[in-house]
């Protein structure tokens, strides 16, 4: 995956970075986003970068991995994978989610899992 880059305020910097990452998801899969869903995530997101100390969202924003997957965890926690759940998964077991690129797999695994914990893995 390739590396993030910023200016001076990473949770800024990710923030952007992951709008532009749910616009595509949304526009790909052909569904109009379900806007204060995504606001919320975007918050949510924000939320959990502001309990970071400034070095680790640095971190965060120079390592897409690990950015994604405090993506998928804001993703889940904000409630956004519930919306269009259905059509989603129904889009995911027909294939027609195969549009998207291989980092967005962070996000569809949100529709076949049960498991509401989406915590990234705690590195120091």
């Amino acid at each position: 995956m390739s590396k993030l880059t910023g200016p001076d305020n990473p949770a800024k910097a990710l923030r952007e970075d992951f709008r532009r990452h749910l616009e595509v998801f949304y526009a790909r899969l052909k569904l109009a986003p379900p806007y204060d869903s995504v606001e919320k995530a975007i918050k949510t997101l924000g939320a959990i970068l502001t309990a970071m100390p400034a070095d680790e969202q640095a971190r965060v924003l120079s390592n897409a991995d690990l950015a994604w997957a405090h993506y998928r965890r804001a993703f889940i926690d904000s409630g956004l994978y519930l919306k269009h759940r259905g059509i989603i998964s129904g889009l995911i077991r027909s294939g027609q989610a195969a549009d998207l690129p291989p980092e967005y797999a962070a996000l569809l695994e949100a529709y076949g899992s049960t498991d509401r914990s989406a915590s990234p893995p705690h590195q120091s």
